[in-house]
């Protein structure tokens, strides 16, 4: 289950299943020269490992299959507007009606990947407890009955649903959704074994993700189904994790310094590794990045590391029973520093081979500014840096033209011009592969216009495929929501200007070629109050355009979503698309009046001239 914003995932029931992460940044100054920031990928010597042929990654959490299956299975399953048998009246939105759930489903979704280019299928397989029918290790659905709602109700106050009729509601769609788990185990069918198994008749890797510390069930460590039985135990859990007010539930973690702890997230891995068909385990910190105790000492240190190494040699024993690779690595925040404060030693896991890869990566709106370059100075050249493209755009508002469909984040598997500049900056700092995390949710709430263009994945891990086509890069901004900290990347926008004051922006792109009729256009979004007055904007040093138009649309739609609420209004600017530079470049915007202006968001288009 991955985390998805309020509206769509704060209420599993009304729209999907919430999930939990936090990422971070390393140190990202604007002080790279020009000549460092157009040298990208290229500075970088050309690496074979086994690894090679992993290059277009897609994540799938424990419901991927489950969200949507008016979509994977519509013979059986529609949406319809129905009387809810409870209240006696008609449900408010339309429901999934249907079922039983069956494999097929499974098979129809490894298809779409397979067809569309995707080579490597990491599928989640635990949240607290394991989400799959496991026989050596506690599973989610472990002594629930078919149709007993109480079973979950101990969990909706973990989604923030206490007022008694939204829990009612909250069981209504809840228990349904669950419902078609217990298809599965009733007709004898593991869905995570299935995986495995579609996975091999498409000839797609089949990678298993473990989340290290999964805090769905947070806000009712005793009484929520998700939870573990050793997570109900308070002293197994951290106690100093958290500070300020931000999200302190989610942050009281199982504490990984109790050999107790170890021994059962060990037997977890041991089960996905030994007893199912995979060949790829990644361990996955941003959900969420809680370990030791902050300060971890250096015998704290070496204790963890130990660990990951015992990890490492489980992995490595599958391999050689196979007789084919077993990479191991981690998806994680940007902060390495902070990790090894927590006890995960990124660095030294690297450097000594321990780890295969790393996916740094943002905690559900993507990164755009991710450090590569400084990941493959610190890590060294033994291990394999993928990209991470997550599902949210950033937190800028936007809507469609009328208003009727308002979202706080723009989900960017319906936006193929969206994807590939995502793609295209990290591959250009770097990035030896694309990782997609959160692809699905963008069909998960059933967005009117919004739908997951499955088409966009393919090939967009080549650099090559993508110089030339229309791209639409965005800022990353900072919001409650989207920047757990200290893990996440601290975001640059939104910033104030002053009065005669200037600032720069640097964001990872990609250079493009110079004879197929492209231009660059620059939108600077400030809040609707603010009269600019002069607010000339450059690109990599270029003299200052003074020319620009406002404009309440984006500069690409995502769906249904073409226009920016009335709080904000975008202001065009066009430059030459010869500026633009492999890795980073630096957009500076000026303020030439009398009056504080503040920049809500910078977005870019690579499109074809229109003047």
């Amino acid at each position: 289950m991955s985390t998805q914003p309020k509206r769509n995932r704060r209420s599993f029931v009304r729209n999907g299943l919430l999930s939990a992460a936090t990422v971070s940044a390393l140190p990202n100054p604007f002080s790279t020269s020009s000549d460092k920031a157009t040298a990208g990928a290229q500075t970088l010597p050309p690496r074979k490992t086994s690894l090679d042929k992993h290059r277009n990654l897609f994540n799938g959490d424990t419901c991927v299959y489950f969200y949507n299956p008016e979509l994977w299975q519509p013979e059986d399953f529609s949406l319809r507007t129905v009387v809810n048998p409870r209240t006696g009246k008609m449900n408010p939105k339309p429901t999934v009606v249907g079922g039983p759930f069956q494999a097929k489903a499974i098979h129809r979704y490894v298809d779409l990947l397979a067809d569309n280019g995707i080579d490597t299928f990491v599928i989640n397989a635990n949240a607290n407890r394991a989400w799959y029918p496991s026989k050596k290790f506690p599973s989610v659905l472990d002594g629930y009955q078919r149709g007993n709602r109480d079973f979950f109700r101990g969990h909706a106050i973990c989604q923030g649903i206490t007022e008694p009729e939204a829990v009612e509601e909250f069981l209504d769609n809840f228990t349904v959704f669950m419902n078609r788990y217990q298809d599965l185990i009733d007709a004898g069918v593991d869905w995570l074994a299935e995986t495995s198994k579609a996975c091999r008749r498409r000839k797609i890797s089949p990678w298993v993700s473990i989340r290290m510390n999964d805090m769905h069930g947070s806000r009712n460590p005793e009484g929520s189904f998700f939870n573990h039985p050793l997570y109900k135990q308070k002293e197994m859990r951290l106690q100093q994790a958290y500070y300020g007010l931000q999200n302190t539930h989610d942050r009281q973690g199982f504490n990984y310094e109790k050999p107790e702890v170890r021994a059962m997230m060990f037997e977890q891995i041991r089960d996905v590794v030994d007893n199912y068909d995979f060949e790829g385990l990644e361990l996955d910190w941003w959900r969420q990045p809680l370990c030791c105790e902050p300060g971890a000492s250096a015998q704290t240190l070496a204790v963890m590391n130990d660990w990951f190494r015992q990890i490492r040699a489980l992995t490595q024993r599958r391999a050689k029973k196979t007789g084919k690779p077993y990479p191991l690595g981690m998806r994680i925040p940007g902060a390495l520093d902070q990790l090894k404060a927590i006890g995960v030693d990124v660095v030294t896991l690297c450097q000594e081979g321990t780890l295969d890869f790393v996916i740094p990566a943002g905690f559900w709106a993507t990164t755009w500014d991710m450090p590569h370059d400084e990941f493959h100075k610190r890590l060294g050249d033994r291990v394999t840096i993928y990209g991470s493209v997550d599902d949210g755009a950033n937190s800028l508002p936007t809507q469609n033209e009328s208003g009727s469909v308002r979202e706080r984040m723009r989900y960017i598997g319906a936006s193929p011009e969206i994807e590939r500049a995502n793609a295209a900056g990290k591959l250009a700092m770097g990035a030896q592969g694309i990782e997609w995390f959160n692809f699905f949710c963008t069909d998960q709430g059933r967005l009117p216009g919004i739908r997951a263009d499955y088409t966009a994945l393919r090939d967009i891990d080549k650099l090559s495929f993508l110089r030339g086509k229309p791209k639409h890069y965005c800022f990353g901004t900072a919001g409650a929501f989207f920047n757990p900290t200290p893990f996440e990347l601290p975001a640059q926008l939104p910033a104030s200007i002053g009065p005669f004051a200037q600032r720069p922006f640097q964001l990872a792109m990609c250079a493009e070629p110079a004879d197929q009729n492209l231009e660059l256009m620059v939108q600077v979004v400030l809040k609707a109050g603010d009269k600019p007055g002069y607010m000339p904007v450059s690109v990599n040093g270029c003299w200052p355009n003074l020319t620009s138009e406002s404009t309440e649309k984006l500069l690409m739609p995502c769906g249904s979503l073409t226009h920016h609420t009335k709080d904000h209004v975008g202001y065009n600017y066009r430059f030459p698309v010869s500026l633009v530079a492999d890795g980073w470049n630096k957009i500076v915007v000026e303020n030439q009046s009398k009056e504080t202006i503040t920049v809500a968001a910078i977005e870019i288009a690579v499109q074809a001239k229109t003047g």
